[in-house]
């Protein structure tokens, strides 16, 4: 009669053959080896998804449950960081935070610049970034999304300079003072090639220039703008030069073939535009800063 032996700590995965007559020979292998064995695999396969090149941002954020924005310190109402805490406040933080909700994932923000927010994204720092104005030179690079709200390009000058329109700021008379690399940059480039172009590090760089003399104006977006002025009335006068340089603020993307991700936010922002969730972040967060809806001035809508 065959005798099988059974132990209770393995499972059999293998038998040799031998003449009959005899007891067949069973190799036992233990449970805690095959479930080594399994965890290292998964550990294997887990590691081999994160080194993936291919993954896809839409897919890297689901598997990690991360989503990785940047934030510009001192860009209220956009932006604002407290400098005590480390807590970031501002329109576009409440909508990250609404948008890595519904991705089911945890807001990690990273500082950056306006300038630098498109390397950001290019070197794979970040997965999107609100508050980039669409340009010609950033969309050869970078993916946007649908519009977030209209705005549209300023100047803020000191209190005895009025000009009305751009052509009176194209003037080697006229000093104007930008961010490095950032939408500004490339407005005052464009439409006044004859003025004085100072191109520092920061917005706040090119406010603090603007406030101890150094330049005439300084070109801003018009949130920001107001913003800037409700801080420090005494820095001057908002003036929309003619004719209205309209633009709107997107979210900017890393370039991929995969556009899952670029989608999804499209279709996350017009349904929370029709929701009044993204009117309601920026109005909140601009009384924050002491702006109101009446002090847009027209050609600038939410």
């Amino acid at each position: 009669m065959r005798q099988t032996a059974v132990q209770s700590t393995a499972i059999i995965v293998q038998s040799e053959y031998v003449p009959s007559g005899t007891i067949p020979a069973f190799v036992p292998f233990p449970l805690g080896a095959v479930a080594a064995a399994t965890a290292a695999g998964a550990v294997s396969q887990a590691a081999a998804q994160a080194a993936d090149p291919n993954e896809s941002t839409f897919a890297r954020i689901r598997r990690t449950k991360k989503m990785r924005i940047g934030a510009v310190g001192g860009g209220a109402p956009y932006y604002m960081k407290d400098l005590s805490s480390g807590q970031w406040k501002g329109f576009y933080i409440d909508i990250a935070k609404g948008l890595a909700d519904d991705m089911e994932a945890e807001l990690e923000i990273t500082e950056t610049t306006w300038g630098n927010s498109v390397l950001d994204l290019q070197s794979n720092k970040i997965d999107i970034f609100f508050g980039l104005n669409p340009t010609p030179k950033r969309a050869l690079v970078v993916d946007f999304s649908v519009p977030v709200f209209n705005n549209a390009f300023g100047i803020l000058c000191k209190k005895d300079f009025k000009p009305k329109t751009w052509a009176e700021l194209n003037s080697p008379d006229v000093k104007i003072a930008v961010d490095q690399g950032s939408s500004h940059d490339q407005v005052v480039s464009r439409l006044t090639p004859k003025a004085q172009i100072s191109r520092l590090k920061t917005a706040d760089d090119a406010t603090a220039a603007l406030q101890t003399g150094r330049v005439d104006a300084q070109c801003l977006i018009t949130m920001l703008s107001l913003t800037v002025l409700k801080k420090n009335p005494s820095l001057g006068q908002f003036v929309l030069p003619t004719p209205i340089f309209a633009t709107t603020s997107n979210a900017g993307f890393r370039r991929e073939n995969d556009k899952t991700w670029r989608d999804y936010v499209n279709t996350w922002i017009d349904f929370n535009k029709g929701l009044g969730f993204i009117r309601n972040a920026i109005i909140t967060n601009m009384e924050l800063v002491g702006v109101t809806e009446a002090d847009i001035p027209p050609g600038v809508s939410l």
